[in-house]
């Protein structure tokens, strides 16, 4: 599929871009150019293939999950304007 000069205008007056009348042609070939990747794409059969959460199979590493900090919950709840049951109560906002 190959973009017109006018359908390239018309897509940045929708995406409130501002391009530069000899930048035109560069950006219908470059979109023309998304457009027939989208479709080869969308042509390959992808029936069999699991979706896939990243390309590569990597595992993330993780850090240990220990507690590093002290619990101060007593003496922030000291200090707040309102506590019930360990909870703090804020002014409702949404009727």
């Amino acid at each position: 599929m190959s973009l017109t000069a006018d359908e390239v205008k018309k897509i940045a007056h929708l995406a409130r871009l501002g391009i530069d009348e000899q930048d035109v042609p560069h950006y219908a070939e470059d979109l023309s150019g998304m457009l027939e990747l989208m479709a080869a794409m969308g042509a390959v059969d992808s029936e069999n293939v699991p979706p896939m959460a990243h390309p590569l199979d990597l595992h993330q590493r993780l850090r240990n999950d220990r507690v590093t900090e002290r619990n101060e919950r007593e003496k922030f709840q000291a200090i707040a304007p309102q506590v019930e049951a360990g909870l703090y109560l804020v002014p409702k906002v949404i009727e």
